[in-house]
């Protein structure tokens, strides 16, 4: 049974066409609108590899179905920022170094910028809390730490530099 979705993906409306009404958040960026940023980890929403933000709030999108995405707003790593211009998160776990293999690393950005729009001064405590869903190997965990207080940092001095006045949140 074909159906339709229409959602937002990094600011670009899309109508989606599938044939599959299990297809997952996670399967439609990869494989569809090949924004490989998100990582196919457990596939079982175990991991946190796959995390993205969906309304403001982090989600993991291998468990996640395009049935219950219409008409939400989906930003992924891509959406951040970029090479050129990294978005305040990206721009702490590059300076931090908190990356080794950075499997891991993109989901944990995405749930770390989740938090940061909630709460622009998180306390170690729930950077933490926020974070333990996410499974990593390479011990950078004090590195992360930093990066997600860094990148606090850079937020709020960016909100306050002239050329972001009109957009403070």
């Amino acid at each position: 049974m074909a159906f339709s979705t229409t959602l937002t993906v990094n600011g670009v409306r899309r109508t989606i066409q599938l044939d599959d009404p299990r297809v997952t958040l996670l399967d439609l960026l990869r494989e569809r609108l090949e924004l490989t940023g998100t990582k196919k980890g457990c596939d079982r929403g175990q991991c946190g590899a796959c995390t993205v933000i969906v309304d403001g709030n982090a989600v993991l999108s291998c468990v996640t179905p395009l049935l219950l995405l219409e008409g939400r707003q989906v930003t992924t790593l891509e959406g951040l920022g970029s090479i050129e211009a990294p978005a305040p998160i990206q721009r702490a776990f590059m300076e931090e170094q908190a990356a080794q293999c950075g499997y891991c690393i993109a989901g944990m950005m995405m749930r770390a910028q989740a938090l940061l729009q909630r709460n622009s001064k998180p306390s170690d405590a729930e950077i933490r809390a926020e974070l333990a869903p996410h499974l990593c190997r390479c011990g950078t965990h004090m590195r992360i730490l930093r990066a997600v207080r860094r990148a606090a940092q850079l937020m709020d001095t960016a909100e306050l530099s002239p050329a972001h006045q009109g957009s403070v949140r």
